[in-house]
């Protein structure tokens, strides 16, 4: 009869289905914020000085021969990487946000390059002698499988002896300075930011209105880790504490004080 499927006529349909399920899929949280314009504009304090002066004392501590092989993991608009490229070294950096990359190709040169990739799949394996993970670019998937997905895709990038540097946020002192609200005026926007704790995540909710005239609410969700989580969980995906630093000085962690949880690993 005309209008029904059999057979093989059905299984594709049913896969074709399927497909558009798959791409009408609700987005993550920092799909929708990182590819955000305004993400950048309310978090402009973060800039290239503050990234030089990090990755000069990075350097310093590892040592990089000349040309090392850098990964940069959700390098964003690529401050860090340009940084570390600007010094020598071989850079790539990744990050899903495709807005924020093609900002971030613009910089490109013949040893720095930047590609949309989900942190959590595998890219290359076996290759590079650093990896880097800063400004808390950790911590936001919904299932702990992708956070294990995400360490092993890190530890998996690595030569054996590599290490990887992972700047995260200091979870006792932000949840003892934790304010419930907060007005930050950037440019001529005012971002009204509401934090919360639900016992497992630290919360932003970030609600302004836009240039257009139109309101937004974008919602930030950061696992709230600590060092024994952090240890725990690159450990077994193969990688062995080596270090922690409490600030972008490099001065010692002290969970009560500082600014934020630095950790380098190794393969």
């Amino acid at each position: 009869m005309q209008g029904m499927i059999f057979g093989r006529d059905w299984a594709v349909s049913a896969k074709a289905i399927s497909f558009a399920g798959l791409f009408m899929k609700k987005k993550a949280w920092f799909e929708c914020w990182f590819n955000s314009p305004y993400y950048k504009v309310l978090y402009q304090n973060r800039d290239m000085n503050e990234a030089e002066d990090f990755t000069e004392a990075l350097v310093a501590y590892l040592k990089p021969a000349p040309g090392a092989r850098m990964l940069d993991i959700g390098c964003g608009e690529g401050r860090f990487a340009v940084q570390l490229a600007r010094k020598g070294y071989d850079v790539i950096g990744i990050d899903l946000a495709e807005n924020r990359i093609l900002k971030a190709k613009e910089k490109e040169t013949d040893t720095l390059h930047f590609f949309v990739h989900d942190m959590r799949m595998p890219f290359y394996i076996n290759y590079f002698d650093f990896s880097f993970n800063f400004f808390t670019s950790f911590g936001y998937f919904a299932t702990q499988r992708d956070n294990v997905l995400a360490a092993r895709s890190f530890a998996g990038g690595l030569k054996r002896g590599g290490r990887l540097v992972v700047d995260y946020l200091n979870r006792d002192l932000v949840l003892q300075q934790m304010k419930a609200r907060e007005i930050i005026h950037r440019e001529d926007i005012d971002f009204d930011i509401q934090k919360d704790y639900d016992g497992s995540h630290i919360i932003k909710h970030i609600r302004f209105t836009d240039r257009e005239g139109n309101p937004q609410h974008f919602t930030e969700r950061v696992s709230a880790f600590g060092l024994e989580d952090f240890r725990k969980l690159f450990e077994e995906a193969g990688l062995t504490l080596e270090a922690t630093f409490g600030d972008y000085q490099l001065n010692g962690f002290d969970n009560e004080r500082s600014s934020r949880l630095i950790m380098v690993f190794k393969k």
